[in-house]
């Protein structure tokens, strides 16, 4: 459900973000800051499990979007920024106006929080839904977005990876490789790498 709602766009072209390139482009600020995050919504387990969600208006999606527990990813949203977010509103009935105040309610409400330096926006992409695929809800909405958060799973693979290399673990195994025969120099500049990662993602929160 999610790779085929991340692909709708492409799938039933419409006037914008028909093409992979043009969906992205739009989402990375900078080269390195390019791992986005993806959220759906409503998600129903079964087809004949009872729905907990009872409201699928354009506005009900757009807002459950942003909340963390509709977020595929283990960050959470409700620390540091939004870079960039677009959301994908899949209906057959959905009419473009709906989308235009949802936005506006939503920046009224200042339900997201934005980096201070960019643009303060959601970028709304409308879809029609599959004809192949029968589901109970006629609005859906799919998210991709470029949050700060994402340098905490970043920041703890950098500890998880000191605490092995502290402890010399699974050294060993590497060292009878061709490639780390004479050192593990390549480890420590992978783990620059990371941290310079994360240090952007970071340096994104200020002005």
């Amino acid at each position: 459900t999610i790779m085929a709602a991340s692909t709708t766009t492409l799938r039933y072209p419409g006037y914008m973000n028909n093409d992979l390139i043009g969906l992205l482009a739009s989402l990375i600020p900078t080269p390195r800051c390019h791992f986005l995050m993806s959220g759906y919504t409503p998600l129903a387990v079964e087809d004949g499990a009872p729905s907990t969600i009872r409201k699928t208006t354009v506005l009900d999606v757009m807002r459950r979007l942003s909340q963390p527990k509709n977020i595929m990813v283990s960050a959470d949203t409700r620390t540091g920024c939004y870079i960039s977010m677009l959301n994908i509103i899949q209906g057959n009935d959905v009419d473009p106006t709906q989308i235009h105040k949802a936005l506006q309610r939503i920046r009224e409400r200042q339900l997201v929080k934005f980096i201070p330096w960019g643009p303060a926006s959601i970028q709304a992409a409308l879809a029609r839904k599959s004809p192949y695929v029968q589901t109970r809800h006629k609005v859906s909405g799919f998210l991709l977005a470029n949050h700060t958060s994402m340098a905490e799973l970043f920041q703890t693979l950098l500890h998880q990876y000191d605490a092995i290399k502290k402890r010399n673990a699974f050294v060993e195994v590497y060292k009878r490789e061709p490639m780390f025969s004479e050192s593990l120099d390549e480890f420590d500049d992978s783990r620059e790498t990371v941290q310079q990662l994360v240090d952007e993602y970071q340096a994104c929160e200020s002005a």
